[in-house]
């Protein structure tokens, strides 16, 4: 495995009224041509900041420096605090698109608790550009919640969370339902489950296998049902990077 340098590289002011972020290539990027995903990471409220290193502390970068094999483009943005802004958030997609090879019909967000918060908005904001979103733990403040509907989307909540209770995740889900159409949503809402406990999610193989299983050019943009969780797989979270314990963050 190559360096954590050499993975992710910091951006501090590289884009101009947005985020400063972390961003990796793929490893397997050989060919020019080629075209990969790419997958934003939005953090809870615990990491905000204007440190970077503090994005590093879980989520897809400490996944990868485990030896969690996520092959595409990997952005992490930090929130100096607030509320995510789904425009924000956007301009550091576009300039990955000027930049990197990215496969546009397949660009992907997930984030738990104020992250969680973040990806429903950035879906709802841009639902005909996300091709699959993974909220967690979250809930949503858009004025545009019926936008979910044309998105394929993962929402997962415990039911035992007392930092961000399950009825924001429920609203999420009835905003969703009364646009009439909820074919496209998968909702995990998980008994004894509390707030940090999600955050296993991020090291757990099939939530990539999940999210990279969609594409904008999908026939009717259908959700893969194929996928589930359960506590056991929480508790056994590492078990496909061979650890034997997992902390639980916020």
């Amino acid at each position: 495995m190559t360096s954590f340098a050499q993975d992710f590289k910091a951006h501090q002011g590289t884009v101009s009224n947005s985020y400063n972020f972390w961003f990796r290539d793929p490893e397997t990027v050989h060919d020019p041509r080629a075209h990969f995903p790419l997958l934003i990471f939005l953090h809870g409220q615990s990491l905000c900041g204007n440190n970077l290193s503090r994005v590093r502390k879980y989520g897809p970068i400490d996944a990868v420096a485990r030896g969690c094999n996520i092959d595409c483009y990997i952005m992490a943005p930090q929130n100096p605090g607030g509320s995510w802004n789904p425009e924000k958030i956007w301009r550091i997609v576009e300039w990955a698109k000027k930049n990197y090879a990215v496969d546009t019909t397949r660009i992907f967000v997930y984030g738990m608790s104020l992250g969680g918060y973040g990806t429903i908005d950035m879906a709802a904001a841009y639902p005909d550009k996300i091709a699959a979103a993974m909220a967690m733990c979250g809930g949503g403040t858009s004025k545009t919640l019926g936008n979910l509907s044309k998105v394929p989307l993962w929402i997962l909540h415990g039911t035992a969370d007392r930092a961000v209770p399950v009825s924001a995740s429920d609203r999420v889900v009835e905003a969703i339902k009364a646009t009439g159409d909820a074919s496209r949503l998968i909702y995990s809402r998980m008994p004894g489950v509390d707030h940090g406990r999600l955050a296993r999610m991020f090291y757990r193989l099939q939530t990539y296998d999940w999210l990279f299983s969609h594409c904008l050019k999908d026939e009717n943009r259908e959700v893969n049902r194929n996928f589930s969780v359960t506590n056991a797989d929480l508790q056994n979270a590492y078990q496909d990077l061979g650890k034997a314990s997992v902390q639980d963050f916020e």
